[in-house]
C-alpha cells in the first residue's frame, strides 16, 4: 500500500503528467455535465416522472443509457454519446477490407489515416442524423410524448441538429483527450458513462437482495470474473527471436535472444464495443416504425439481454470481431519483414514468408480461446440474471461494461506508468509491469 501511495505522489511530481491528468478530468466533467442538459422542447421534470413509472431495463432505452451515463433517458444533448462514431468506424473498417479505395488509403501511412479519419467524421454525421430521427420519433410517439411541449416539426428539426452537434462535440472531446490528455479519449468517454451507474446499481442490489451474505458472495464472484478478464487481457505468448551478431567498427551488436509478444486478446476492448454497436443498429432502426409489430419484435430481440437468442447472436458477433480486429491490428507479414531487416529470426524458422506464416498460425491459435472467453464474458450478464442478480448490477457482472472498464483502465494505467518509467520513477508494480492493451 505504501508503494502505491508513493507511485501516486510521483505522478503529481511530474508536471506534464499532472497537467494531462487534470486536462482529461476537466473534459470528462464537461461530458458528464452535458448529460443533464435537456433537449429544447422537453419538460425535464415530466420526463423524469414518466421514466420513474416505466421499466426500461429490457429495451433500447436501458441499453443505451448504460453507455451514455443516463443522458438517453433524460433526453440530454449528449443522448447518443459517442456510439454513432463507433458505428461509423466499424463501417469504414469493414469497407477497408473489401473496397480497393479504402485499402489504398490504409497503405498510404499517415496521410491515408488522416483521410480515413475525415471520412469517419462525415460518416458519424450521417449515422447520428439517422439515429437522432429515430430518437425524436421515439420521444414524440412513445410513452414520453406528453413531455414534449413544442410543435412536432420544430422538435424534430431541433432534435436532429442538437443531437448531431452534441455527438460531434463529444467526438472532439475524445480526440482532445487522446492528443493532450492521458488514455484513449473515446474509450474513456464510454467508460465514464458506464461507471456513473455503478454506485446506484450496487445500492439497488443490496436493497433488493436483503441478504448481506448473498450480496458479499456476488461481490466475490464479481471479483473473480474481473480477475479472469484482467488475466486474459494481460496474457500473451512470447516467441523467441534470435538476432545475429554484427560487427560495426570495434563494436559487436546483436547475438542476443529477445521475445516477440503475441497477446491472447490482441484486439483489446474494441471487438466488444463494435459488437454492441452492431446490436444497437436493428434496435435503433426499429424505433423508426413504432406502429409495426414486426419492428417492435425485432427491437425487443436485439435489446433483451436475458434471452438466449440475443446472447447467441452477441456471442457470435464478439468472436467474429475479435478475429476481424486482430487481423487489422496485427500484421504478421510486416512483423516478419521488420524482423528480417533487423537481422532477427525465429529459431528453426526461415526468415520471410515462413516466419510470417508461423506468426499467423500462432496468432490464429491463441486468438481462438481469447475470442471464446471474450464472447462468454459478453453474455455473462444473462446468466447472472438467471441466478437472481438485478438487471442493473448484472450489466457490471460481466458483459460489455466489465470488459470496457478493465480494458480502458489497464490502457490508461499503462500510459501513466510509461510516463513514470521514462522519468526514472518506479511504476505501480515493483515486480513486473502493467502491459495493458497494445
Amino acid at each position: 500500500m505504501a508503494g502505491l501511495a508513493e507511485s501516486v505522489r510521483n505522478v503529481w511530481k511530474i508536471e506534464e503528467l499532472r497537467r494531462r491528468i487534470l486536462y482529461t478530468i476537466g473534459l470528462l466533467l464537461i461530458y458528464r455535465l452535458g448529460a443533464f442538459v435537456t433537449l429544447p422542447g422537453v419538460d425535464a421534470s415530466q420526463l423524469a416522472a414518466i421514466n420513474a413509472q416505466s421499466d426500461s431495463s429490457n429495451n433500447l432505452l436501458g441499453m443505451l443509457d448504460m453507455f451514455v451515463g443516463g443522458a438517453f433517458s433524460a433526453a440530454g444533448i449528449f443522448a447518443l454519446g459517442i456510439m454513432p462514431y463507433i458505428t461509423a468506424s466499424i463501417i469504414i473498417q469493414l469497407m477497408g477490407a473489401v473496397v480497393p479505395y479504402f485499402q489504398k488509403l490504409q497503405r498510404e501511412g499517415e496521410e491515408g489515416r488522416r483521410k480515413i479519419t475525415q471520412l469517419t467524421r462525415y460518416g458519424t454525421i450521417l449515422v447520428t442524423a439517422l439515429q437522432s430521427i429515430g430518437y425524436a420519433i421515439n420521444l414524440q410517439y412513445g410513452a414520453t410524448g406528453s413531455a414534449i411541449v413544442i410543435g412536432s416539426t420544430f422538435f424534430m428539426v431541433s432534435t436532429v441538429i442538437v443531437l448531431t452537434s452534441g455527438t460531434m462535440f463529444v467526438m472532439w472531446l475524445g480526440e482532445r483527450i487522446t492528443e493532450s490528455g492521458i488514455g484513449n479519449g473515446i474509450s474513456l468517454i464510454i467508460m465514464i458513462g458506464i461507471i456513473a451507474f455503478l454506485p446506484q446499481s450496487l445500492f439497488n442490489e443490496l436493497e433488493l437482495s436483503g441478504n448481506m451474505f448473498i450480496f458479499l458472495l456476488e461481490i466475490a464472484v464479481f471479483g473473480l470474473v474481473t480477475a479472469g478478464v484482467v488475466m486474459v487481457t494481460q496474457g500473451m505468448r512470447r516467441i523467441p527471436v534470435q538476432y545475429a551478431k554484427r560487427v560495426v567498427g570495434r563494436k559487436v551488436y546483436g547475438g542476443s535472444t529477445q521475445y516477440l509478444p503475441i497477446k491472447v486478446n490482441a484486439a483489446g476492448v474494441m471487438p466488444i464495443i463494435f459488437a454492441q454497436s452492431i446490436m444497437f443498429v436493428p434496435a435503433t432502426f426499429a424505433t423508426l416504425f413504432p406502429g409495426s409489430p414486426f419492428m417492435q419484435q425485432l427491437g425487443l430481440f436485439f435489446t433483451d439481454i436475458s434471452s438466449w437468442g440475443y446472447s447467441s447472436v452477441f456471442f457470435v458477433i464478439c468472436v467474429f470481431f475479435t478475429y476481424f480486429y486482430t487481423a487489422i491490428a496485427v500484421n504478421p507479414r510486416e512483423m516478419a519483414d521488420t524482423m528480417k531487416r533487423q537481422g532477427g529470426f525465429i529459431p528453426g524458422i526461415r526468415p520471410g514468408k515462413q516466419t510470417s506464416e508461423f506468426i499467423d498460425n500462432i496468432l490464429t491459435r491463441i486468438t481462438l480461446p481469447g475470442s471464446i472467453f471474450l464472447g462468454f464474458v459478453a453474455i455473462l450478464p444473462a446468466f447472472a440474471i438467471m441466478f437472481g442478480v438485478t438487471q442493473g448490477f448484472a450489466q457490471f457482472f460481466g458483459g460489455t461494461s466489465l470488459l470496457i472498464i478493465v480494458g480502458v483502465t489497464l490502457d490508461t494505467l499503462k500510459q501513466v506508468e510509461s510516463h513514470l518509467l521514462m522519468r526514472h520513477y518506479d511504476g505501480f508494480m515493483k515486480s513486473g509491469r502493467i502491459r495493458g492493451r497494445s
